[in-house]
């Protein structure tokens, strides 16, 4: 059963008005599945009463997308055809604001050999290079939510009927984005603003590292550029229009030294990848190389991934999310990054955000890479959170300062 109307409607403002900050005469460019076309009808009606030059959408099939995937020869992946490219670059480098809407089945993939999904994606980062470059660098305002589909709903209730399903992670999602509410924009200025005392202290402290210690075998020095800038809350546009990349978001986030990160990393949570899962891995890393990986379910996938690039087999970000959390104090394992990364501390393969570093964003990728800023097609989060994870921060003078205790904020 879907939520009321006036529900719905207040999620879709939401988006639209936070998470893009849609301005008017700007384009909107929606990417959704074809189930949820109800909802991104109801998007595309606040765009315009927004003022909206045009609302323009790209729709999305899973069960054609894993024909295609099972069928097609893997050449088929490893181009884009150009018309697809210009789709992406066009409205990007018109300043269209996107949103995406995710629905999918954590399983959709399941089966589907990842040398097409990983060639896909390479292909895809470089024809769309104009895409992802403003994005990364937030020259463009974007923008992520959910709705529930049946297979996912099924997925993160098993006991459940279908429409019980449904019912209970519609209820989840809008606990979790703030819209059960009476004034979720309200709500979520008030939420920007309980960051800000988190970041001020580690911005202030600019710790040369970080040390991670739980019971899972997670012991792992992870190494600071100088002048990283920790972020949380919201992005700012380099227009000045403020806009929340993802909704929900708890994490308070920045970019590691992708050369100075050595020990073990073990994840606490499911990964779900295009469809596919990895669960139960680990990592060993070496001068911020990944040297040695493991996973009881997925090391195919896991192994795929790693091989993408040079850049796949480091760190990109580092996120700090405590154990006692609105969305991990729901206890549901939604098996989607978007909700499972804001209810634990995790990192992410790959590709680091150039705003996480001072004057990031006018650098050139060899100027980041001096900086320890990481490159790569790929951005991938994983959670390592638990409730017993440590975090020590470790000054340039040797200064211990406890960051995480048990899992949550130490000050």
């Amino acid at each position: 059963m879907k939520p009321s109307q006036q529900l719905l409607e207040q999620y879709a403002a939401l988006a639209v008005e936070s998470g893009i900050n849609l301005q008017k005469g700007q384009e909107l460019v929606v990417r959704c599945p074809v189930e949820c076309a109800y909802f991104a009808r109801i998007i595309a009606k606040k765009a315009y009463e927004r003022g909206a030059r045009e609302v323009i959408l790209s729709w999305s099939d899973e069960a054609l997308s894993k024909m295609k995937y099972t069928y097609s020869p893997l050449e088929v992946f490893e181009t884009m055809p150009p018309w697809q490219a210009d789709f992406n670059n066009y409205y990007a480098e018109r300043g269209a604001g996107f949103l995406s809407i995710l629905a999918s089945d954590p399983e959709a993939l399941s089966g589907v050999d990842p040398q097409k999904i990983i060639a896909g994606t390479k292909a895809s980062h470089e024809a769309c290079q104009s895409f992802y470059e403003k994005t990364e660098t937030n020259q463009i305002p974007w923008n992520i939510i959910a709705v529930p589909s049946p297979a996912w709903a099924k997925k993160v209730f098993p006991g459940c009927e279908e429409e019980e399903a449904i019912e209970k992670l519609w209820a989840a999602i809008l606990t979790s984005v703030r819209v059960d509410g009476s004034d979720p924009i309200a709500a979520w200025e008030a939420h920007k603003e309980s960051f800000q005392q988190k970041k001020d202290f580690l911005n202030q402290k600019q710790f040369t590292a970080l040390h991670y210690q739980n019971s899972l075998g997670t012991d792992l020095l992870v190494g600071m550029p100088k002048n990283h800038i920790w972020e949380g809350g919201g992005d700012v546009t380099k227009d000045g229009f403020p806009f929340f990349p993802n909704m929900p978001t708890e994490e308070v986030f920045s970019v590691p030294d992708k050369d100075h990160i050595n020990g073990t990393l073990v994840s606490s949570m499911p990964l779900n990848h295009n469809g596919s899962l990895i669960e139960n891995f680990r990592f060993t890393f070496r001068d911020g190389l990944i040297v040695d990986y493991s996973a009881q379910k997925g090391e195919e996938l896991l192994k795929h991934i790693l091989d993408t690039d040079e850049g796949s087999r480091r760190l990109g970000e580092i996120a700090l999310v405590p154990a006692d959390s609105p969305i991990s104090n729901l206890n549901i394992l939604f098996y989607n990054t978007l909700f499972d990364e804001n209810a634990s501390c995790h990192f992410a393969l790959g590709s680091a955000y150039p705003s996480c570093i001072e004057d990031g964003c006018s650098l050139s990728k060899e100027e980041l890479a001096k900086r320890g800023v990481n490159d790569s097609i790929n951005h991938i989060d994983f959670m390592v959170g638990t409730k017993d994870l440590s975090i020590t921060g470790i000054e340039a003078d040797g200064t211990k300062t406890p960051i995480f205790i048990n899992g949550n904020w130490a000050f």
